[in-house]
C-alpha cells in the first residue's frame, strides 16, 4: 500500500475500500458499483489482507445466495416458494394498482411483478415510484386460491444506501490531508490512478461531481467516446438516474398531468441524459420548453399549479469532430439536436466541460488504491446541497461588473460546487481559490463564447476578475489559446473587438498556428535507394511532399502488428498530423496481416493508434487481409508511393531509453537497405 492508502484508512476506517476489489467481487453480475461498494464497504474495510479476503468470500457469498442473475430467475422463484421467506437484491420498482387500490412491486432481475406491498414502504421509499431502486428485500411467496390473487409479498425493503452521515466527524477528517493529497483521495474514490493524470484532468474529473452537491445545476460534456463522460452518473451514486436523451418525455421528466405523479426531478439529485449528441436525434419541443423554464427557475408547471425541484441536469455526448474542425466550421454545439440547438436553452447551461481533453479510458488508469465507499461519498455530496459556498472568493476578487446575472450564477455554482468538493472546510488560500475561479470562469466563457457564433444579438463580454489590488485578471479557454485564429473566426489582429478584451491577460502565449499549405513544389515521378547503415532519412522526409493535400490515405503494408511496427505506425500519423492544418481531418486507413502470435496485442494497438489519432484530426481505420503481398501508400491526391520494406524502414534501436537521440528523432537512426518507388496513380 502507499502512504496516502495508509493515510486514508488511518482516518476513515469503516467508509472506504480498495477499488480493484469490485471487479473481483463483480464477476458477470450486472450490478452497479455502488450496490457492490456497500457490500464491500461492510466486509471489506481493512487494510490486513487476510480480512480483505475473507471478506471477499463473505461478500462473493451473499452475492451469491441473494443476488438474482435474470438467466436464474427461476430457480430464484423455486428457492424463496420452499423456504417461504428470503432475502433477495435486486432493483425494485412499485406502482399503484388503481383498479385494485394498492400498491404492487416488480422485481427486475426475477422478472415477476403484481408483487403485493404496503403502503408504509412505498411512503417511507418513495423512490420506488420512480425507475426503481436497489434493495435487500425480503420477500415472501403464499399460494392462494382466490382469483387474480398475487403469490407474492414484499414485507421489507432495505435500501442499498447509506443509514447516516457526520458532518463535523467529515470535515475534521479532511483537515488531516494536504490538499494534493485529498485531491488524489477523491480520483481514487471515483476509480482512476492519481498518478496518471495531470492537476487540470482531475479538476475536470472533479467537476463531474458538482451536480450531486449543487441544487438546480446545469452541466454539459461534450467529446470522443469512451472518456467514461456517463460512468460517473450510472454508476456513482444511488442519488442520480442515468437515462438516454432520447428516452424521456414531460410526464416521465416533470409531472404527469392526468395522474398527478411528479417525474424524474421530484425524486433524483441528478437526472442525467446519456448520448445526448447527434444531429438526426428528435426531441419533443414541448419538452425542451418545459426544460427551459426548468433550468432557468427551478420550477415547472402542472395545469394551474406551479411545482418547485432541487434535481441538477447534465448532458453527455459525444463529438464526431475534433475542436479545431468545429471551431473553424461551426461551434462546440454543432453536434446537438435541433430541438436543443437553441440559444434560450444553452444560455441555462452553467458550464460547459472541454471530454476532449479527457483520454480515452485504458486498464492502467484505474485505481489498485483505497478510495471512499461510493455511497458514502454520494451522501457526503448529497448533504452539501444544503450549503452555499458561492461567495468564498470575494475575500480576495471581486467579477467585473460587465458580467451579466446568468453569467455570474453559471460561475458561482461551479465554483461553489468544487469548493465543497475539494476544500470543504473552508480553508483555501488566495492562490487556491484563484484556482477553482479561473475553472470556473472558463467553463461558462465556453457556453457564452459559442453562443455569440449561434446567435449575433449575445454580445461579446469580459470574463475577467479584479483582486484587491485592483488587478483586472481575464480568462480564456483553452482551445481559445491553443486556435485563436479558428476561435475568433476572423483576422486574427490587434483590431479584433474580442482581441481587445483579452490584451492584458497574464497567459501563457497562444500555440503558434500552423501555416496553410503553400504551393505545392513541381512533384516528378522516381525512386530513392537507401544504403544499409544509412541515416540522416525520416518519413517526413521520404514521403511530406507526395502527402500534401491528402483527404484519403490508404496504407498497405503485411507487418504492422508487433509492438515496433505499430510505434512505426504512428510516427506516421505525427507525420501525416504535421502537413495538415488543425481544422482539417484526413482519413487513414491500413490494410495489413493478421499477427502470427497467438497472445499479440495487434487490437488493442490498434485501438489506441485511433484514439492518439483522432485527437490530431485523423480518423484511422484498418482491415486484415492475410492474402497481402504489396507494399505501398496510396493518396486520393493522384500519387502512389511503392515501399519495398513497408514502414519498417530502421534498424532496431532501444524503445525503453527515453534519453536516446534515435528515440527522440527519425534522422539519427540507422535504416535497412530499401527502396521507394513515387509513380502516379
Amino acid at each position: 500500500m502507499s502512504r496516502l492508502d495508509d493515510k486514508i484508512n488511518e482516518h476513515f476506517a469503516g467508509f472506504v475500500v480498495r477499488k480493484d476489489l469490485v471487479k473481483t467481487v463483480k464477476g458477470n453480475a450486472i450490478v452497479p458499483t455502488y450496490v457492490l461498494e456497500y457490500l464491500l464497504g461492510q466486509y471489506c474495510a481493512t487494510s490486513d489482507e487476510a480480512e480483505i479476503q475473507e471478506g471477499i468470500n463473505t461478500v462473493k457469498s451473499i452475492l451469491e445466495k441473494h443476488y438474482v442473475h435474470r438467466r436464474e430467475s427461476e430457480l430464484t422463484k423455486f428457492m424463496v416458494k420452499e423456504s417461504r421467506v428470503s432475502k433477495v437484491i435486486d432493483k425494485v420498482s412499485v406502482v399503484l394498482n388503481e383498479k385494485k387500490d394498492c400498491y404492487q412491486a416488480s422485481f427486475a432481475n426475477m422478472g415477476i411483478s403484481r408483487v403485493e406491498v404496503s403502503s408504509d414502504i412505498v411512503k417511507t421509499h418513495q423512490k420506488l415510484m420512480v425507475s426503481g431502486v436497489w434493495c435487500i428485500a425480503d420477500l415472501e411467496y403464499y399460494h392462494s386460491e382466490e382469483k387474480d390473487k398475487s403469490p407474492w409479498y414484499l414485507n421489507a425493503v432495505k435500501p442499498i444506501q447509506l443509514s447516516h452521515f457526520n458532518m463535523d466527524e467529515y470535515l475534521e477528517k479532511r483537515a488531516m490531508f494536504s490538499d494534493e493529497e485529498w485531491i488524489d483521495l477523491l480520483i481514487q474514490s471515483i476509480g482512476f490512478n492519481p498518478e496518471l493524470m495531470s492537476r487540470r484532468l482531475k479538476l475536470i474529473q472533479l467537476t463531474r461531481l458538482v451536480p450531486y452537491c449543487e441544487r438546480n445545476y446545469n452541466l454539459i460534456e461534450l467529446g470522443p467516446k469512451g472518456t467514461g463522460k456517463s460512468h460517473i452518473y450510472s454508476e456513482f451514486s444511488p442519488h442520480g438516474i442515468l437515462i438516454s436523451g432520447g428516452e424521456v418525455t414531460v410526464p416521465k421528466l416533470f409531472v404527469n398531468n392526468n395522474t398527478g405523479r411528479i417525474g424524474l426531478v421530484g425524486f433524483w439529485d441528478v437526472v442525467a441524459f446519456d448520448e445526448f449528441a447527434g444531429r438526426s436525434k428528435k426531441a419533443d419541443r414541448a419538452l425542451v420548453d418545459i426544460m427551459k423554464n426548468y433550468m432557468a427557475n427551478k420550477n415547472f408547471s402542472r395545469g394551474i399549479e406551479t411545482l418547485g425541484a432541487e434535481a441538477s441536469m447534465t448532458f453527455v455526448g459525444n463529438t464526431k469532430h475534433n475542436v479545431p474542425y468545429m471551431l473553424k466550421y461551426s461551434n462546440l454545439f454543432e453536434e446537438l439536436p435541433a430541438q436543443y440547438y437553441d440559444s434560450a436553452y444553452l444560455d441555462r447551461l452553467h458550464g460547459y466541460l472541454p471530454g476532449w481533453e479527457v483520454p480515452i479510458i485504458r486498464g492502467e488508469m484505474f485505481s489498485e488504491g483505497f478510495g471512499f465507499v461510493v455511497d458514502y461519498l454520494a451522501e457526503v455530496l448529497r448533504s452539501f446541497r444544503n450549503y452555499d459556498f458561492s461567495d468564498l472568493y470575494r475575500e480576495h476578487f471581486d467579477l467585473v461588473s460587465d458580467i451579466s446575472t446568468r453569467d455570474r450564477d453559471g460561475i458561482q455554482k461551479t465554483f461553489s460546487g468544487l469548493m465543497k468538493i475539494i476544500y470543504p472546510h473552508k480553508v483555501a488560500s488566495k492562490e487556491d481559490i484563484k484556482e477553482l475561479l479561473d475553472f470556473s470562469i472558463e467553463n461558462r466563457k465556453r457556453v457564452k463564447d459559442q453562443l455569440m457564433r449561434i446567435d449575433d444579438t449575445y454580445e461579446p463580454v469580459r470574463f475577467a476578475y479584479t483582486d484587491r489590488d485592483d488587478k483586472l485578471h481575464f480568462v480564456r479557454t483553452v482551445e481559445e489559446m491553443q486556435y485563436p485564429k479558428y476561435y475568433y473566426q476572423g483576422d486574427y489582429d490587434e483590431d479584433s473587438e474580442q482581441l481587445n478584451f483579452i490584451e492584458d491577460m497574464e497567459v501563457e502565449t497562444a500555440v503558434p498556428e500552423k501555416k496553410e499549405s503553400e504551393a505545392k513544389p513541381e512533384l516528378k515521378p522516381g525512386n530513392i535507394v537507401i544504403a544499409e547503415n544509412q541515416s540522416g532519412v525520416s518519413y517526413e522526409k521520404l514521403f511530406a511532399k507526395y502527402l500534401m493535400g491528402s483527404n484519403r490515405i490508404e496504407l498497405k503494408d503485411p507487418y504492422v502488428s508487433a509492438f515496433y511496427q505499430v510505434r512505426n505506425l504512428m510516427e506516421f500519423v505525427e507525420m501525416l498530423a504535421d502537413l495538415k492544418t488543425d481544422a482539417d481531418e484526413l482519413q487513414l486507413h491500413l490494410i495489413t496481416k493478421e499477427s502470427e502470435y497467438m497472445d499479440s496485442s495487434q487490437e488493442d494497438y490498434y485501438n489506441q493508434v485511433e484514439s492518439s489519432a483522432a485527437k490530431l484530426g485523423i480518423t484511422f481505420t484498418y482491415e486484415i487481409d492475410n492474402a497481402i503481398h504489396d507494399r505501398y501508400i496510396l493518396s486520393d491526391n493522384g500519387w502512389k508511393i511503392v515501399l519495398g520494406r513497408g514502414l519498417d524502414v530502421f534498424q532496431p534501436f532501444d524503445h525503453r531509453d527515453a534519453f536516446a537521440i534515435e528515440n527522440r528523432n527519425q534522422v539519427y537512426r540507422k535504416c535497412r537497405g530499401f527502396e521507394v518507388t513515387f509513380v502516379r496513380a
